[in-house]
């Protein structure tokens, strides 16, 4: 059979920030738009080809459905294929997701190959990927290998810092000024409640000293009678007493 056709798309991981774009065991792809519509038909369908970076220029297109590398095998070929879909989901009328999810499919494997699983990549890499057209006599069309892709490396426990964090002194001098400034605030805060306490007792002292100084008068003594002098006083004027002896004869007030 002739040879597929070589197509210029080169598949690739979306340059937008995604969430999940990369992770240590999936990748996202941008999903070939306008790419086959000259090459397939609708009876044709387009597989995606992964497979080790070092590997890739040894991997072989298979002859027919039959023959296409399951994901089980990756360990050993160190490629396989995957989400096959028909070549119209790809067409420029088409409309369907903006990325597809390689290793996305966790529950699929141990399937003996006969579905196409797109289960997690065992190990961060790196990987290229292509797009082959697969009619009913063999591939019709691929597209370039991608650049490799490097998956994220999951963290090892024994690697995690588990003692606490220790701070700069810039940090040490930033946290004793406010804690200083916080001191200074709550004396201030202190002091001016205190003055506003005392003035009012201030306050209250005052009113009731001058209340204590007011007079009064008693309404329970009846005022003195005034008392006739005794005999022998010189007359003398009201109120004074007898502060001498009277002379014999009549006092000139009376």
């Amino acid at each position: 059979p002739a040879p597929p056709a070589l197509l210029p798309y080169v598949p690739r991981v979306p340059p937008a920030a995604l969430p999940g774009k990369l992770t240590a065991t999936t990748f996202a792809l941008e999903r070939p738009c306008c790419v086959f519509d000259r090459h397939a038909n609708a009876s044709d369908t387009v597989w995606l080809a992964v497979a080790f970076a070092n590997a890739s220029a040894t991997f072989r297109n298979p002859p027919s459905r039959a023959d296409v590398p399951p994901y089980e095998q990756l360990p050993t070929a160190h490629s396989y294929m995957t989400l096959e879909t028909a070549a119209a989901t790809y067409a420029c009328s088409a409309s369907s997701p903006a990325v597809l999810r390689v290793g996305g499919d966790t529950v699929c494997g141990g399937q003996g190959g006969r579905e196409p699983c797109n289960g997690p990549l065992p190990s961060p890499g790196p990987y290229r990927v292509k797009f082959l057209v697969m009619g009913c006599h063999g591939p019709k069309a691929e597209t370039r290998w991608s650049d490799p892709i490097l998956l994220r490396r999951a963290g090892s426990p024994s690697t995690i810092d588990t003692a606490p964090v220790r701070h700069g002194s810039d940090v040490v001098v930033i946290a004793s000024i406010l804690a200083s400034l916080g001191a200074v605030l709550a004396a201030a805060v202190l002091c001016a409640t205190g003055a506003e306490v005392w003035g009012s007792l201030c306050h209250q002292d005052s009113g009731t000293g001058a209340f204590a100084r007011r007079s009064y008068r008693t309404h329970h003594i009846p005022p003195a009678l005034p008392q006739p002098l005794p005999p022998g006083c010189r007359c003398s004027p009201p109120g004074l007493g007898c502060f001498a002896p009277r002379p014999p004869g009549p006092c000139p007030a009376e």
